[in-house]
């Protein structure tokens, strides 16, 4: 195929996915990137097609999302794919983040391709609060209020703040039309930082489990990893096609269904499941704005890690005591989760503050003195062996 190189285009794109020197070495855990550029995808054209029939009105919201499943041809497939494919989106993300952190993907020379991603994570997280506000259901518009409260929090110009995003002095149709337009636009600038982020991280090429870069032992994307990619791209629709058929609601909350009212608070208020771990570490601290500089804070820190992970080591992969540190954070991180979804009273409010506690020390405290006990150890036999 001589157009794929001579072509200005073209040649771009063999660049990037057909000749692209890979390591031969990485694994299934390596698919995560492919799975989230096809869930993306998805993402913008079931929005596309749900906006020609979402009205943002509070008086219609809801009614708007009904007659999409009722009365739209096949508007309740693009409804339930474009809520499940998000669940999907921030599970891979998570696995994708997990997989960066245990193989130290984070590390010179990759730190521009690790701080795009976390920026990427925070711009989906805020995408989906959004997205999840549009049905205009109880959930919908509880959790908008609370969230969009705690910008009040900020000194001299909290208040005002919250009610510039409100567009008045409660949620209201304003603040509905606002995220309705925030919606739509954020996936386009979050498929450019995508973009971004393979450009960063073609550059320097893909991390492998060992942890050596070594240009030697490479072989090309297609079609090698094209079809290994494809493989849990095809199991990914496999599982999201039994969710949207038959269990459609599962990874939803059911208080959704019932239209907004602003004079009936719900028992629970609840966001999205995927971001109840950071919702959690919001409410474990009883101090209002250092509870919401902890929620930000806990999606920030992740940028410091390049600079907090000391060890010589790449990887976990040969590093016990770091290997058992990982899966504690794993461990606290679904602690969080859960928390996150019960109501804040004894002995919830007590776990949750722990959970918290141990997430800011593992980046602070726990990876450097891992690093620092590693490095010295390191040095102690090699000074032996010297002498020897």
């Amino acid at each position: 195929m001589r157009i794929l190189k001579t072509h200005v285009l073209l040649r771009l794109l063999n660049s990037y996915v057909v000749d692209s020197p890979q390591p031969a070495n990485i694994s299934y855990l390596w698919n995560f990137g492919s799975l989230l550029a096809v869930c993306l995808i998805i993402q913008i054209l079931t929005g596309a097609f749900l906006a020609m029939h979402y009205t943002p009105n509070i008086d219609f919201a809801f009614n708007s999302v009904e007659h999409i499943m009722r009365d739209v041809n096949n508007g309740w497939l693009i409804r339930y794919t474009h809520a499940n494919v998000a669940s999907f989106f921030f599970i891979f993300v998570y696995m994708h983040i997990g997989r960066g952190l245990y193989y130290s993907s984070y590390k010179t020379p990759r730190v521009l391709v690790w701080s795009i991603g976390v920026i990427i994570l925070i711009l989906m997280i805020a995408i989906g609060f959004l997205g999840y506000v549009l049905p205009y259901g109880q959930m919908s518009l509880w959790g908008a209020t609370v969230i969009t409260n705690l910008l009040s929090a900020i000194p001299v110009f909290g208040q005002d703040i919250v009610e510039l995003i409100w567009g008045g002095f409660s949620v209201s149709n304003a603040t509905l039309n606002r995220f309705f337009s925030l919606h739509y636009l954020l996936p386009f600038l979050l498929a450019a930082l995508a973009v971004a982020h393979l450009l960063a991280l073609h550059v320097h090429g893909s991390n492998n489990p060992n942890g050596v870069s070594s240009h030697g032992d490479r072989i090309a994307m297609h079609p090698y990893f094209i079809f290994k990619d494809l493989i849990t791209i095809f199991a990914f629709f496999l599982i999201l096609s039994i969710i949207v058929f038959f269990y459609p609601n599962l990874l939803g909350h059911s208080d959704n269904y019932i239209p907004a009212d602003p004079m009936v608070t719900p028992a629970s208020i609840v966001p999205e499941w995927y971001l109840l771990p950071f919702y959690a570490i919001l409410r474990s601290i009883p101090n209002k704005l250092l509870g919401v500089v902890g929620m930000f804070g806990s999606l920030l820190i992740l940028i410091i890690l390049p600079i907090t992970d000391l060890s010589r080591i790449r990887g976990n992969q040969f590093r016990p005591a770091m290997k058992i540190a990982f899966w504690f954070f794993v461990v606290d991180f679904i602690i969080l989760m859960w928390i996150g979804s019960q109501h804040p009273v004894t002995p919830y409010v007590e776990i949750g503050q722990i959970a918290t506690a141990f997430y800011f020390s593992w980046f602070l405290i726990i990876v450097p003195l891992i690093g620092i006990s590693e490095n010295t150890l390191i040095d102690i036999a090699t000074t032996i062996e010297e002498k020897e």
